[in-house]
């Protein structure tokens, strides 16, 4: 890959520190109040980015923090990258694109909306990937991001239209935009937009090969085509009693017991479950194990970082540690800066300059995109806007 020369600069002597926190400084402020309610009841439905509310309602993340959540369930595209056979490659690829919203579940905290120019790098070295974000623009917002397998086995890119929705009991991130995964061991990329929950795989005839059913909360499963479509057909008739029992199917060789909201078809194959969230994620905004690390800092990541990293910003992290005024006042500094910024390049004709990532056709769609230019991993951060 073209980041991967390194010189002398300290900068570069950096590696993944071991995550392993397993709770935020402080615990999230309750919202069961009825002025809060009053707020945001005018709120559902409704497009969220461009409603200005409490920082009371914002979880400590930014939306590319939330953003790189794709990747806790890694290990399903290392799984399709290792494998032989390609429609086993494909459920894989399905049920990582299913995943990547599994942790969204009862997230009723709004992501900070992302300061043009900010960005977000995770590397990690136990998960074998390493992530690099920036947000490319603010009107509309658009969220730019490329991962890369540190064995280089995969390539996953996309360029990302928020639509964030409140529904009452959570906070719904609907990513608009195109989505491409690559596993160059194969030749193979794979595109998508946004996953339905059932569906089928297809050979290039357009014949089923076997049908994928689950919930994007919990699970996926693959059944044969034929099966599927009998047991769709005989659900229909079937009563609600019947609906409620849970099934034992096996995969391998483990015992997996269905959640009662999905029911087992008999001869399915399991492909992908949920991960159990911590003991303590209703305490610190839902979060799951993987979202409680992502705003982690330590003083060599401090050093190394850019500054316009989202564990820099200090809205983000004063509302973590729990002082709700100085986040707010620091929430409302910020937009302020960035609106006098934005006045001052239209007066003086200055444009804004992207680091990152430029504007392109995706190359296996030909659909407009962004696309990483590289030098990220160089940790050559000069010349970086003082956006906060």
């Amino acid at each position: 890959h073209r980041d991967q020369k390194h010189n002398s600069n300290n900068r570069n002597v950096f590696h993944s520190p071991c995550w392993n926190r397993s709770a935020l400084p402080a615990a999230m402020f309750s919202r069961n109040n009825v002025s809060m309610w009053s707020v945001l009841k005018k709120c559902i439905g409704m497009e969220l980015s461009k409603i200005t509310m409490p920082v009371i309602f914002n979880e400590p993340l930014s939306f590319l923090q939330r953003l790189t959540e794709y990747m806790e369930h890694t290990y399903l595209i290392q799984k399709a990258s290792a494998s032989q056979d390609s429609i086993h490659r494909m459920k894989c690829v399905a049920a990582f694109a299913v995943s990547a919203v599994a942790s969204q579940w009862e997230r009723t905290g709004k992501p900070f909306n992302p300061l043009l120019g900010e960005t977000y790098e995770l590397l990690r070295e136990d998960l074998g990937f390493r992530w690099v974000s920036e947000q490319v623009s603010h009107h509309p917002p658009v969220s730019a991001f490329h991962a890369e397998g540190i064995k280089s086995d995969f390539m996953f890119h996309g360029s990302i239209y928020p639509k964030l929705k409140f529904w009452g009991k959570s906070v719904e991130a609907e990513p608009r935009g195109i989505i491409t995964l690559e596993l160059p061991l194969h030749n193979e990329a794979y595109t998508w937009t946004n996953p339905t929950l059932e569906g089928y795989i297809l050979d290039k005839s357009k014949k089923k090969i076997c049908a994928l059913y689950g919930k994007w909360t919990e699970c996926l499963y693959s059944v044969d085509p034929a099966t599927f479509d009998a047991h769709r057909k005989s659900d229909t008739k079937r009563s609600e009693k019947d609906r409620k029992g849970s099934t034992q199917v096996t995969d391998n060789d483990h015992d997996h017991t269905a959640s009662e909201t999905v029911q087992v078809i008999a001869g399915s194959e399991l492909i992908w479950r949920i991960s159990p969230r911590p003991d303590n994620s209703r305490k610190y905004y839902a979060f799951t194990s993987f979202a409680l690390q992502l705003n982690e800092l330590d003083a060599e990541m401090e050093q190394v970082l850019p500054q316009t990293d989202c564990r820099l910003r200090p809205d983000i992290r004063t509302l973590e540690n729990g002082d709700i005024d100085a986040a707010s006042a620091e929430k409302n500094r910020l937009e302020e800066k960035q609106r006098t910024a934005r006045k001052h390049r239209s007066k003086s004709d200055e444009e804004w300059k992207i680091r990152w990532f430029h504007q392109g056709p995706n190359p296996y769609t030909g659909a407009p995109d962004w696309l990483y230019t590289g030098g990220y991993w160089d940790r050559n951060y000069s010349h970086l806007p003082d956006i906060y």
